[in-house]
């Protein structure tokens, strides 16, 4: 049985945050992960010759996003992604006129009035029902299925309009330009230490003291402490046992924040392709009715031969469910439909996301149930005088949920508030 200041468990941006805060304090530590990989859910493959994450995208509220800031500390390139998006709203296969366009965002007020009204409110209601009364506008479905199954990943049936409100990001995005998941390994990795240990699955924390024990294949470790960055679709899950259980308002917090879906599509497409796109174009479509399976894409980011499709929420939990083919499937026949059969045949390799079928993940990130927007703020509360803390986008009370930059600065916190052993 081995002693150290704190044991991690899980080595994505908040298990790498926690370890590089500790080292930098001059205490010890050593961080067990499950997979035979580091950054969990920020992930960078390569499609074709261009980096692709297959997790996080963009650096949110930059001002504040500590991934941004490493970045920038070592001159790494960084984009706006912001202003320089061509948005084209399609109706029918068609971009939108101007009085179209002008309707969209007459519903985009209305939606943001009537859910901020409700969340400021009891009881807190989904984000579907605040907003039925205006179910009318032809684009209010349109907007339900952006703000909630495709930047929350969430089922807005099932999705707390306060934790929606509480969770509207601010400030300027940043694209990476050689991927998040290679800016985490390049950059976060080396601040955490060597003391990564992949393929490492912990299975039971008894955490009742003095200390606590990690116990896996590799045999017991004790600490001090314990934070825990794992997915909280692998808490629900009970992947991890744990010695004496959780109290029940961490339980409740946990059943509380169900694991949404967002699946990434890249297809690289021929050289010399554009099919009539400018380059940076954004491209969604009118959706008709509520929940509509629908995919938005993002052509050619940043001067990359590829399309990125983004399908979220209960349609995405569908087809992961059915299988990446299906998933593959359903993206050329959305494309196709966008920009017709020349599109799809244009297409030579195709890569998708599995956050859903992981098990070492379950999921993209975390929402609300209605009724349980306090549940970040509960699972963030330590336990046991901070003997045991949870980490990661679940626990953000900030504004960051469900991001990158919440998982760093909450790794951060969990690790500033750990109790280390004497000295």
């Amino acid at each position: 049985m081995s002693n150290t200041d704190v044991i991690v468990v899980g080595a994505g941006v908040a298990g790498l945050a926690a370890a590089a805060t500790l080292r930098a304090a001059g205490r010890t530590c050593v961080v067990l992960e499950a997979s035979g990989r580091i950054g969990g859910r920020a992930h960078t493959t390569i499609l074709g010759t261009d980096p692709f994450d297959l997790g996080a995208t963009w650096l949110h509220d930059a001002g504040r996003n500590r991934l941004a800031d490493l970045a920038r500390a070592a001159g790494d390139p960084l984009a706006d992604a912001d202003t320089p998006r061509n948005r084209a709203l399609m109706v029918e296969g068609r971009p939108a006129d101007a009085q179209q366009q002008a309707a969209y965002w007459r519903a985009a007020a209305a939606f943001t009035r009537a859910c901020q009204a409700h969340a400021a409110t009891e009881p807190d209601v989904s984000l579907a029902e605040a907003i039925d009364p205006l179910r009318d506008d032809p684009w209010m479905n349109t907007i339900e299925t952006w703000e909630a199954t495709l930047i929350a990943a969430a089922d807005p049936r099932r999705f707390s309009v306060r934790d929606w409100a509480d969770n509207t990001l601010n400030g300027s995005n940043l694209w990476a330009t050689g991927g998040i998941g290679a800016l985490v390994e390049r950059r976060l990795v080396p601040l955490a230490g060597p003391s990564i240990q992949l393929g490492t699955p912990v299975r039971r924390i008894s955490w009742g003291g003095p200390g606590v024990n990690v116990t896996g294949d590799f045999g017991t470790l004790h600490a001090a402490s314990c934070i825990v960055t794992v997915s909280v679709g692998v808490l629900a899950a009970g992947t991890i046992a744990f010695d004496p259980p959780l109290p029940d308002t961490t339980q409740a917090a946990i059943a509380g924040l169900p694991m949404g879906l967002l699946t990434k599509v890249g297809l690289r497409v021929a050289a010399g392709q554009r099919l009539g796109l400018a380059p940076d174009t954004s491209l969604r479509r009118q959706v008709r009715r509520p929940l509509e399976p629908t995919m938005s894409f993002h052509a050619w980011p940043f001067g990359a031969a590829h399309i990125a499709g983004f399908v979220g929420g209960p349609a995405a939990w569908d087809l992961a469910h059915t299988g990446p083919a299906a998933t593959e499937a359903f993206a050329r026949a959305q494309l196709e439909s966008l920009l017709g059969p020349q599109a799809t045949a244009a297409v030579e390799e195709v890569v998708v996301s599995n956050w859903g079928c992981d098990p070492l993940h379950r999921g993209a990130y975390t929402y609300a149930l209605p009724g349980h927007s306090g549940a970040r703020a509960a699972l963030a509360r330590p336990l046991a005088g901070g003997r045991l803390a949870f980490a990661g986008e679940a626990v953000c009370t900030d504004g960051l949920a469900g991001t990158v930059g919440g998982a760093f600065l909450s790794g951060e916190a969990a690790a500033r508030n750990a109790p280390f052993r004497k000295r």
